[in-house]
């Protein structure tokens, strides 16, 4: 660790110039680290000796990076063998340890993404916002602007190509309808290979890689070998394959002059806050993606914003996917080695070109009017988020605006399977990756008997017995960084003074209720209620702040309604094999993974049931019997098991 009281190099040349000397004059990456020993910035260089000295020789006067400067103590680099390595490790490095003062971008899910699964046997295609890279082989292609092409897109594809239409089988024994009118090759009986399937995934994946054209070449000469060969019907599924294709990209032509190059086209438009970024990829004069990206805005380093944005794109096609020509807005500040690293990746030269004028200029220039687009839309978001929480803290008479806001609802049917939910908004959006499930643990609360009040006390006294126990001792509630913790400006209870009151009478045994701003909402009138107060405050429902508790009502609502949903299908699923003595949970699971519901295990021979691991023919007999009972004589008839079955 850097010593507390060491200087920042900036004020401290000797010992700059002499790390300065000891850094070599080749290829690599760079670390910037303060005084806490955390990485400010990474970047990379042809030559790290001479790039890091021209940080500190005071030509680069952008605020920016004169404030990074005061802060730099210690200079750690990396060398690598070429440039293209550098850049490879910086984009490694950037997504692994996100420092403050780089271009980062924003996932904020607002663009959806195709994935395919080459992870699996049988590849599955499907959209999606969350970009998940645990799986390597694992493709994403996106993120797409326009959701709904993407949609319309996808679909056409399942009716041009016959692939798996459901994540699970519909039958044990058959294949479904789909099979049966040629929308699905019967994937989940294997009534085709994987290799044959994952042949007619890879002719979709040259769609959305902007191969239509020469996907299109190659089933016209399988069309043509087929009819060679006599063999007219499956001839006639590749002309109607081909047919589908034209259909496909009739209307995503773009006027170029040369229809024979693969470019790209990238622009941005920007306020003080975001940088939308959009990315046209245009393959044989046809725009065949629109792709977008959010980056935090910096003044004056829209060429980085740019870089950033396309080293991290290319960092995750297939080689075949990387253009000859890659047109710019703004001139990078590393446009050559990233030229580099994508000509070696591709295996021939691959040129960025900023235009300014004639053609390819207006290609730019209407993709930063697209861009801008995208940012008014944006803005135009923040601005009804912003005034929003603005309206909802003069409602509540809030120091300030709400950052996070939680909700809760309880749901259960009679009082069975009693669950809660809490939902979350930061800044006014949905924070899923901090909501949470609560599973009512009061024995009072059962099949028959219901008790919202209770419920929600228990529940909020698990979500805050940690501050109340902090209290006790003394300690702050939010400790370090209020905006990085978890404790909640707001909290909204989905109910009217009832819940309300409940929820308030734990926090006042919990000392805590004059710490936590609390409210309820009633559904009737969508009225707000306070604590202590008799009327609801005196507010239109139609409201901005009073719209964003509805939206958090909706939400806990949502999410409640659908765990509840999933512990009473797993507890229907579960009743009856909890019946069968010698049947635990592991057991069940086994086979319910095999035979996939109840129905199926009851119609299952005691053969078959033993087949499963973990079920000896013992128990399979004794699962037999349970819904068989009158049927001794098949059971009788089964030869006794072997001393290892005995054991199983």
């Amino acid at each position: 660790m850097t010593a507390p009281q060491t200087l920042s190099l900036i004020d401290d040349p000797e010992r700059l110039e002499a790390r300065l000397k000891e850094i070599p004059q080749e290829p690599g990456v760079y670390y910037m680290r303060d005084r806490t020993d955390q990485i400010l910035y990474i970047g990379k260089s042809k030559r790290l000796r001479s790039r890091l000295r021209s940080y500190f020789n005071g030509h680069d006067t952008r605020p920016r990076i004169t404030l990074m400067m005061r802060q730099v103590v210690e200079i750690e680099v990396i060398v690598t063998d070429t440039e293209a390595e550098a850049l490879a490790l910086e984009a490694n490095l950037i997504r692994q340890h996100q420092p403050h003062f780089n271009v980062l971008l924003k996932d904020d899910k607002k663009y959806p993404y195709l994935c395919i699964t080459w992870s699996e046997s049988y590849p599955r295609i499907f959209i999606t916002r969350k970009r998940r890279m645990a799986k390597e082989r694992d493709r994403y292609y996106g993120p797409y602007v326009d959701s709904r092409t993407l949609r319309t897109t996808l679909h056409l594809v399942k009716r041009i190509f016959p692939l798996r239409q459901r994540p699970q089988p519909l039958f044990k024994d058959r294949p479904c309808l789909n099979y049966d009118i040629g929308r699905c090759p019967g994937v989940c009986q294997t009534m085709i290979s994987s290799e044959d399937y994952r042949k007619t995934v890879q002719k979709v994946a040259m769609i959305f890689q902007g191969r239509t054209r020469e996907l299109e070449e190659s089933l016209a000469a399988q069309m043509e070998k087929a009819a060679e060969d006599l063999n007219f019907e499956h001839a006639a599924r590749l002309r109607d394959q081909i047919a589908g294709l034209k259909s496909l990209s009739a209307d995503q032509k773009v006027a170029l002059p040369d229809d024979t190059i693969s470019r790209d086209a990238i622009a941005l438009a920007a306020d003080e806050h975001h940088a939308c970024v959009q990315l046209f990829q245009i393959r044989a004069g046809r725009l065949v993606g629109r792709l977008g990206f959010i980056a935090d805005a910096q003044s004056g380093e829209y060429g980085a914003i740019l870089q950033r944005v396309l080293e991290e794109h290319y960092q995750t096609v297939d080689p075949v996917e990387i253009p000859a020509e890659i047109l710019v807005q703004h001139e990078l500040p590393d446009g050559e080695m990233l030229a580099e690293f994508l000509s070696q990746a591709k295996g021939r030269k691959v040129s960025i070109v900023a235009p300014q004028r004639q053609t390819k200029a207006e290609l730019i220039e209407m993709v930063e009017r697209n861009a801008g687009i995208e940012l008014a839309r944006t803005q135009k978001f923040a601005d009804r988020n912003a005034e929003a929480m603005q309206d909802l803290a003069e409602i509540l008479d809030l120091p300030e605006l709400p950052r996070r806001i939680e909700g809760y609802d309880i749901s259960h049917i009679q009082g069975s399977d009693a669950v809660a939910s809490q939902v979350v908004f930061v800044d006014g959006l949905p924070a899923k990756q901090h909501y949470r499930h609560y599973k009512i643990k009061n024995p009072e609360v059962r099949s028959g008997r219901s008790d919202d009040f209770a419920s929600m006390a228990e529940v909020i006294s698990r979500r805050f017995r940690k501050y109340a126990a902090a209290k006790a001792k003394g300690e702050p509630l939010v400790p370090g960084n209020a905006k990085s913790s978890d404790f909640p400006d707001v909290v909204m209870i989905d109910g009217g003074k009832g819940q309300l009151s409940a929820v308030v009478n734990v926090l006042r045994e919990m000392n805590l209720l004059e710490d936590i701003k609390v409210v309820s909402l009633a559904k009737q009138r969508e009225e707000i209620f306070l604590p202590g107060e008799s009327f609801p405050l005196e507010t239109d429902a139609e409201q901005a702040g009073v719209q964003l508790l509805r939206r958090l009502r909706d939400e806990a609502h949502r999410f409640a309604v659908t765990f509840h949903r999933q512990q009473r299908t797993t507890r229907m699923r579960r009743s009856s094999l909890d019946e069968i003595p010698g049947l635990g949970h592991h057991r069940q699971k086994l086979l319910l993974a095999e035979f996939r519901s109840i129905d199926y295990i009851r119609e299952a021979s005691p053969e078959q049931l033993a087949t499963v691991p973990g079920i000896g023919m013992q128990i399979a007999k004794q699962i037999y019997r349970y819904f068989h009972p009158g049927d001794e004589d098949a059971i009788d008839n089964i030869p006794e098991p072997t001393n290892s079955e005995a054991v199983s």
